[in-house]
């Protein structure tokens, strides 16, 4: 139900007259209101320490080649549902006006078009963002591999049309040059995630071929496969595992992104309007890391354990280049961009150093991470588009003039280079301990990443907030109530889970637990020297 709302929702924008824009945008907030409504109550019904996957639902499908169209949630499935359902309607309210406005610069004060406006349109934005939303849902709760590839390549579309037909028009570029590069990022953004997609596809059929010589009939049931490997009627040779595993898992380094596989992301996320980037980053590349625990771990624990040693490499690689690159960066949101892709090195190095701190870590992280990346890209996108500009040279004492603004958005970059009192600080936290207790050369490299957030993040307030006021920045608005609305939640979330994240973390460590489980690993054992032996006694 929780996936279905959001669906029906955007065929019913997609229907109000053209006319009515308004209106089609309340349609649109409704319905992903009510999705959250269902994500609270479905997290609310959640047992945590009960059966493994709750709130299941199961019916043929096509019975001829094993799918089923099969849901349930796990821990760490129900609180990114709840994350999505959180986020969406936000980013609904942050981009209410982003259709609003007009499609090139040469239809307005100046140009061949003076005085005409061509507009974009509404219903499309806002039908395509619930679109989204349904498609990331349901790849969150299904158990069904075929149904979860068929959406994890589906939600690929409507974000093709978000980037490109509804890009960022902030900038001093011709309107001709901008089409140009929204037009190439949407087209990157589609070729690399269609290209892991591929190459996932063809190991979902060897998974498939696999079932079927050993079980008698083919299956994608990932609960099914699990209970015939727990019972010994299912097993994979090394050689087999191995290449599947790797099907899987390019295209979830392609989705997470994971360097050196990231290079969509700058542009993708650079070219679009803010609020379409918080989907990007905060909603539909969290599938990707979901995906990592729930599938390459689950359905291939030796195959995992076998690769741990590179994809720790790679994590920790993205970790450094990710905060490095996103020092130098000159654009705003490229800057966050970079930002996020460290961050998706820290969480799929707590979900690859196979320790429960390390993977409840990851799993936290991928729920802050979304929350503290929203909240700083939406109020950077309210700054932007005042100015105009999405390059920090252009910017300079804005807290002067807008202090509310100027403060959030403090508060957010805060909370992405993990101040303790801040959310994201316990997930990093975890992640680190996790990692030192088993790798701990890579938990020293980690951390020197944290060193770099400081610095992205302290030099970009300082050179847009600080000093002398400039002469385009002193017209600028302090932020309105809309903008304060959809602020405020999110910087509420970031102080409540900041202090006091029991509340989720109880339901995301049984999950974690049974992954650890499923991978026969288990925490090392505390190393105690002779010395603190001897105090000890």
């Amino acid at each position: 139900m929780t996936a279905a709302v959001p669906a029906v929702g955007a065929v019913a924008t997609a229907a109000v007259p053209a006319a009515r824009r308004t209106a089609a945008k309340w349609v649109a907030l409704a319905f992903a209101l009510v999705t959250l409504a269902l994500a609270a109550v479905d997290t609310a019904r959640f047992t945590p320490g009960g059966p493994r996957y709750q709130l299941t639902e199961s019916h043929a499908w096509i019975p001829s080649f094993g799918v089923r169209y099969e849901l349930g949630v796990d821990g760490i499935a129900v609180m990114l549902t709840l994350l999505t359902a959180v986020l969406v309607p936000v980013v609904m309210a942050a981009g209410w006006h982003d259709a609003d406005r007009p499609s090139s610069p040469a239809f307005g004060e100046e140009g061949p078009y003076r005085g005409r406006y061509h507009w974009r349109p509404v219903q499309g934005f806002f039908a395509l963002i619930l679109l989204v939303e349904a498609m990331v849902v349901i790849s969150f709760e299904s158990t069904d591999v075929f149904l979860f590839y068929l959406f994890f390549e589906a939600m690929l579309i409507p974000m093709y049309f978000l980037i490109g037909g509804f890009g960022d028009r902030a900038g001093s570029r011709g309107a001709e040059e901008q089409a140009a590069q929204r037009s190439y990022a949407a087209v990157k953004f589609l070729l690399y995630n269609l290209a892991g997609g591929l190459v996932m596809l063809a190991a979902v059929i060897g998974l498939y071929a696999v079932t079927a010589h050993q079980l008698g009939s083919g299956t994608f049931s990932l609960t099914e496969i699990l209970r015939a490997r727990a019972e010994g009627r299912l097993q994979f040779s090394t050689t087999a595992e191995r290449w599947i595993f790797l099907g899987f898992f390019f295209a979830f380094a392609v989705k997470a992104p994971l360097w050196p596989l990231h290079t969509w992301l700058p542009n993708a996320m650079g070219e679009s309007t803010a609020p379409v980037a918080v989907l990007i980053t905060a909603v539909v590349d969290k599938v990707g890391t979901f995906a990592m625990l729930r599938y390459c771990l689950q359905l291939f624990p030796g195959a995992s354990t076998w690769a741990t040693p590179v994809v720790l490499a790679l994590a920790a690689v993205g970790i450094l280049y990710g905060a490095l690159l996103a020092v130098g960066q000159r654009d705003i949101k490229r800057l966050v961009a970079f930002a996020s892709i460290s961050h998706f090195g820290f969480i799929i190095l707590g979900i690859f150093a196979m320790t429960s701190q390390g993977q409840s870590g990851a799993a936290l992280y991928m729920v802050n991470h979304g929350i503290s990346t929203a909240a700083w890209l939406l109020v950077a996108g309210f700054l932007i588009s005042r100015r105009g500009s999405r390059l920090i040279a252009d910017y300079g004492g804005v807290q002067k003039v807008a202090p509310v603004l100027a403060g959030t958005f403090l508060v957010g970059g805060l909370a992405t280079l993990s101040l303790p009192g801040l959310a994201p600080f316990v997930s990093e936290f975890l992640v680190l301990v996790g990692t030192f207790t088993r790798y701990p050369a890579l938990g020293v490299v980690a951390t020197v990443g944290i060193v770099f957030a400081a610095l992205y993040v302290l030099v970009l307030h300082q050179r847009t907030m600080t000093g002398p006021v400039k002469e385009e920045v002193a017209a600028i608005k302090d932020l309105g109530v809309r903008e304060l609305v959809v602020v405020a939640p999110l910087i509420a979330l970031l102080l409540f889970l900041g202090v006091f994240p029991k509340p989720v973390t109880d339901v995301i460590n049984p999950a974690v637990r049974d992954t650890l489980s499923d991978v026969h690993r288990t925490d090392p054992a505390p190393q105690i020297n002779a010395v603190a032996k001897e105090a000890a006694k």
